[in-house]
């Protein structure tokens, strides 16, 4: 698939290439047809061919296939592990939930792996380089994947942004500075007058990195995961060592609704895996490696989350851990001063290897999302000597970095992990639509009751979060909603036959566990405050302003494009049966 065509090239036609973009007489044309194009794209759907072979094409360079299970375990443990356990569980355990905050990452643990079950399903069956947006393009059409193609850029773009202004932080207390003394001070309103250009370095030494090659930046997650690995092991073994367990008396001093509140915030130090699945086009083995590096570093993690947890919970009374810096504090209470700068080289590694497989992962999204037209189609192009999207990581890094040198992103955090959330519940919506609907085989009337049964698991997921936000110690709305949610996935799998078995890997026990996947992040979801939501609504509706002004016109062009080809081909290919026929 190489091209002899040269890769820096900046005319229309690779940015705007479609049929409605070439005059304005043909925009205003296709804008008079917003409505019939829109009807047409939310019910059209991709499928695995179109995703793993046509769409390839776009990038007219192939990346390179060098990535085995070892590689994809370290980089999902480089994505995963960052500053999150370092900084939330502080937090958590002082404010909302106490010793049980070990409970909190178990059950955002067990919530992350359900995810991870769905996304290994689909990156072994649909192995390229879209993660989720390929995958809910298939099973839940173009419009549902646009919408999660917009927050996979907004988190991709505000996370990383988020992630190097934490590197600047935690490298300021390496060096045993005052808080903010490297950043530079302006008259610019509050929250945007610490302007950081470390931040921007870092980014712009990771993007570095991933884009002159894959597998480099594999060795060096290697070995800044090794690192950040021992240091996990130092604060794990020495915490034990210095533990007391009279510490976890109360246990739930803030009772069991802290445990959830608390889940949904730490449930974010387990974000990043989804990266590991855009890897799969470049990956030697999918079918074999996906399900042992997705899994297999999720596993670990979970167990490495929970005992640090119960580390820190054991060496100070939830009363006086500190929610700033909870492990460098601990250790200075049983007298180690000096390991707070272990503790704070281990959470730069940690963030370091963070920013590098991001800049893996967003960058393969962003590709395969150009790919589709959704975005131009430049940024889709993969460099022939590198094997990488160089243009898809500049457009990451370059808005990451605007944003990180300007903003503290208080105002964002939380919008990202509804995105978060959302995306994941979506996925789980995939799964049960792959499974149990195949376009031409499975009856109509089977089709309305999978949408019946999926609208009511939605909708007592919610009830259930609704209840919980509004009385958690109260119980007859629970009497309603729970026996809903039972009773409509039970009804799923009695009267629904499955039609489609997974080729080599799949999510067990269906429809239960991605139900509960649906479930649990719709709880998660509702657990966040008010003005979460306000930020994802406004967010979306500046999405869809771009969706229905441009995105919708370029992939409308797009798949009429492809099927005038498809149909040239079966012409073609009918000629020369006849040609070749006595």
């Amino acid at each position: 698939m190489a091209s002899t065509r040269s890769y820096w090239r900046w005319s229309k036609q690779d940015f705007l290439p479609e049929e409605s973009f070439q005059t304005w007489t043909n925009y205003t044309s296709a804008l008079s047809q917003t409505w019939f194009r829109f009807k047409n794209r939310l019910t059209s759907r991709s499928d695995d061919e179109t995703e793993t072979t046509q769409l390839r094409k776009q990038s007219e360079n192939e990346m390179k296939r060098c990535l085995s299970w070892w590689d994809l375990i370290w980089f999902g443990f480089g994505a995963v592990v960052g500053a999150g356990i370092f900084v939330l569980t502080g937090e958590e355990a002082h404010d909302t939930v106490g010793p049980a905050i070990i409970l909190s990452y178990a059950v955002s643990g067990i919530s992350a792996m359900l995810s991870v079950f769905c996304y290994t399903e689909f990156a072994v069956e649909v192995p390229v380089a879209g993660g989720s947006f390929a995958y809910l393009r298939i099973e839940l059409g173009d419009f549902a994947a646009f919408i999660a193609a917009g927050n996979i850029l907004l988190e991709s773009i505000v996370g990383t942004a988020a992630v190097s202004r934490s590197w600047t932080s935690y490298f300021t207390s390496l060096l045993n500075k005052p808080k903010n003394s490297l950043r530079i001070k302006t008259g610019l309103k509050d929250g945007y007058n610490l302007l950081d250009p470390i931040a921007v370095v870092v980014l712009a030494a990771a993007s570095a990195i991933a884009i002159s090659s894959t597998r480099k930046t594999s060795y060096l997650n290697w070995i800044a995961s090794a690192v950040n690995t021992l240091v996990i092991l130092f604060v794990i073994i020495a915490g034990f060592v210095h533990a007391d367990t009279s510490n976890l008396t109360p246990f739930l001093p803030f009772g069991a609704k802290g445990i959830f509140q608390a889940a949904a915030i730490v449930y974010f130090a387990y974000g990043g895996f989804d990266s590991i699945a855009t890897m799969a086009e470049e990956t030697k083995n999918p079918s074999r490696d996906i399900p042992i590096g997705l899994v297999g570093s999720m596993s670990m993690i979970t167990v490495i989350y929970c005992l640090m947890a119960l580390t820190l919970s054991m060496m100070q009374k939830y009363k006086d851990i500190d929610t700033d810096a909870a492990f460098s504090v601990a250790f200075q209470s049983v007298g180690m001063k000096w390991a707070k700068y272990v503790v704070a080289f281990g959470a730069l590694k940690g963030m370091t290897t963070v920013l590098l497989v991001g800049a893996l992962g967003q960058a393969r999204y962003t590709t395969h999302i150009a790919r589709s037209h959704m975005i131009p189609p430049w940024f889709a192009l993969v460099h022939p000597k590198t094997g990488t999207p160089i243009n898809a990581t500049l457009l990451i890094t370059i808005s990451s970095a605007c944003i990180a040198f300007f903003s503290s992103l208080d105002v964002l955090s939380s919008l990202l992990s509804i995105s978060t959330l959302f995306i994941f519940m979506m996925m789980a919506v995939a799964l049960l639509v792959r499974r149990y609907y195949v376009r031409g085989v499975t009856p109509r009337e089977n089709l309305l009751k999978l949408v019946a049964f999926l609208l009511l698991i939605i909708a007592s997921s919610m009830g259930i979060s609704a209840c919980w936000g509004i009385n958690p110690n109260g119980w007859i709305g629970y009497t309603i909603t729970v026996p809903i949610w039972f009773l409509a996935t039970l009804g799923m799998s009695l009267v629904l036959k499955q039609q489609r078995d997974p080729k080599v890997w799949g999510v067990p026990l269906v429809p239960w566990l991605p139900s509960i996947s649906i479930a649990i992040n719709i709880f998660l979801m509702g657990s966040l405050d008010s003005s979460a939501f306000i930020r994802f609504g406004i967010c979306t509706g500046v999405m869809l302003i771009y969706y229905f002004f441009f995105g919708l016109h370029a992939t409308y062009d797009m798949a009429h494009q492809q099927e005038k080809l498809q149909n040239e081909n079966k012409i073609k290919q009918m000629e020369t049966m006849e040609n070749a026929g006595p």
